[in-house]
């Protein structure tokens, strides 16, 4: 009667083991860019961030985009990286 303990354990393992990381997407109003060159400044600073896994940045609508693994990184790991680079930003809502 080995085998139902065995399985039972195992069962209480996967059970027991964190979620894995969920891909979250967020939108950052970057309201002091002020030329077409700003986005690569803020893409490339958010881009260095562990975790992050995609980026847009739009100078148009003073927005960036990002895609990032919440269990690497956060908002506030991601709105710091802007303002070090220059560029304070806010989660849009």
């Amino acid at each position: 009667m080995r085998f139902p303990r065995l399985f039972c354990a195992a069962v209480a393992l996967a059970l027991a083991a964190p979620a894995p990381a969920a891909e979250k997407t967020i939108a950052l109003d970057v309201p002091g860019m002020y030329c077409e060159t700003c986005p690569l400044t803020v893409k490339k600073a958010l881009s260095k961030v562990p975790g992050v896994a995609k980026v847009s940045v739009s100078y148009e609508k003073k927005e960036a985009v990002v895609t990032f693994d919440d269990a690497k990184t956060s908002v506030e790991a991601l709105t710091r990286a802007t303002a070090n680079a220059g560029y304070p930003s806010t989660p849009r809502r």
